[in-house]
């Protein structure tokens, strides 16, 4: 029997980016299932020429799943200063975070919301200068480990000098005193969670470089992976001109 369904590759990629959001491939398989019953059905209800087939674009897929669920939030979240994109590993596989600062007046204190553990309170602070409050968004989520120092670093300088980060760029690497960018864990699933969400730059640590060969080749082809030794290279390359 002739195929009536056929699934391009920038199709599948279409499904994954605006329908899914996990590290495995169940969601992505549940809605690849109710497109072709979706088919299935109006091939049933409609017929369809000999041979012929339904490929699934752009079109059939908002035909299909309706409305992306999901949105490239990268560009939206850093039209302003202050805003830095970040990466991190979860039970549930690599993901992108949002570093927001800002200041105000008040006392000489740093606030902290969203979730924070210790290590990452203490992130914070190194990179904390002045009177700043840092937010780090999805409040309901437990965030927690040193990989985020760069980027509360990029996201402080960001707002302190009305740069905005370019919406592309995402990092991670823990900061010391010095402003040596250290190196972290989970480097891969980190970089195919980037990759997933659309991003295209990756910043990391340059001690990290005997991991890349754990991440697969086609995505390496596809982003640009830049390693860094200070915090002034991560600046030069994340903030906008």
């Amino acid at each position: 029997m002739p195929a009536e369904i056929e699934f391009p590759e920038d199709g599948v990629y279409k499904i994954i980016q605006d329908h899914t959001r996990e590290a495995g491939v169940r969601t992505l398989e549940r809605q690849i299932a109710t497109v072709c019953r979706k088919v299935a059905t109006k091939v049933a209800a409609n017929g369809t020429e000999e041979n012929g087939l339904t490929e699934i674009n752009n079109d059939a897929i908002k035909e299909f799943l309706g409305k992306a669920r999901y949105h490239f939030e990268a560009a939206l979240r850093t039209e302003k200063a202050g805003v830095a994109t970040g990466l991190s590993v979860t039970l549930a596989g690599g993901d992108v975070l949002f570093i927001e600062a800002t200041y105000m007046k008040g006392k000489s204190n740093l606030i902290l919301t969203g979730q924070l553990g210790d290590v990452m309170k203490e992130s914070a602070q190194i990179a904390l200068s002045y009177v700043l409050h840092l937010h780090v968004p999805a409040g309901a989520i437990p965030k927690d480990g040193p990989s985020a120092g760069i980027t509360i670093v990029t996201a402080l300088v960001s707002l302190l000098t009305d740069r905005p980060v370019k919406s592309e760029v995402a990092m991670t690497g823990e900061i010391s005193l010095q402003g040596q960018v250290l190196p972290i864990g989970g480097l891969k699933q980190k970089v195919l969670a980037a990759h997933r969400t659309g991003l295209k730059v990756v910043i990391f640590p340059s001690r990290n470089e005997a991991d890349i060969d754990d991440i697969p080749e086609d995505i390496r082809e596809d982003l640009q992976l830049v390693m860094v030794e200070r915090i002034e290279e991560v600046l030069e390359i994340a903030l906008s001109n």
